[in-house]
């Protein structure tokens, strides 16, 4: 049985504005009062983990001891079979200090040239941690195909080289609304409601 999450305040263990806002409007509906790392001053934890969930409980587990309340970490990332899986868990590191995600796309591109195989999707693991070390794990995919060059100002990330499968635009020109219906992130969101939300 999962453990239920009882209202009140959360922590957003991300220092990344994108997740941070993607993850309060999912949340939104719940009547939860959220604040995120960064702007409680947490250091971002070394992500030493070789899966995504582990990487998402490390960061979940480090928010939720260091602000005594339960915290709610993303870890996601673009996985490309043409490319052995890449960027995968290093899809951040791939930006750079600087988060240069512009900078990303171009090595991603420059790294598909020649590969006939566009195939790609999205990994979300959602985990939702409490201070006494309780932490429940949800993972989410979305399928779809790298499209270059980059296309659309919404989103973040690998974004606007990401085009859902049975869509003809990517995530980067997707509305809001539109994204969260279908993606990696809302997929994990789900599972996290229905066994930690839903009453």
């Amino acid at each position: 049985m999962s453990r239920r999450f009882s209202g009140g305040k959360l922590v957003i263990a991300s220092h990344n504005p994108g997740k941070v806002r993607e993850i309060a409007e999912l949340l939104q509906p719940y009547d939860v009062e959220v604040s995120a790392a960064g702007a409680l001053g947490l250091k971002a934890p070394k992500e030493t983990g070789a899966t995504f969930v582990a990487n998402a409980e490390l960061k979940a587990l480090a928010a939720a001891r260091a602000t005594q309340l339960p915290a709610l970490a993303d870890d996601s990332g673009l996985v490309v079979p043409a490319l052995d899986g890449a960027p995968g868990i290093n899809s951040a590191r791939w930006a750079g200090r600087k988060r240069d995600f512009a900078k990303a796309m171009a090595r991603l591109e420059k790294e598909m040239r020649g590969k006939h195989d566009r195939g790609a999707h999205f990994v979300s693991a959602l985990s939702l941690a409490w201070p006494d070390g309780h932490v429940e794990s949800f993972e989410g995919r979305a399928d779809g195909e790298l499209s270059f060059p980059p296309r659309g100002e919404k989103g973040f990330g690998y974004d606007p080289v990401f085009r859902p499968t049975g869509y003809q635009v990517s995530y980067g020109e997707m509305e809001p609304a539109a994204k969260h219906a279908i993606s990696h992130r809302a997929d994990a969101f789900r599972k996290l409601i229905a066994a930690c939300f839903a009453p």
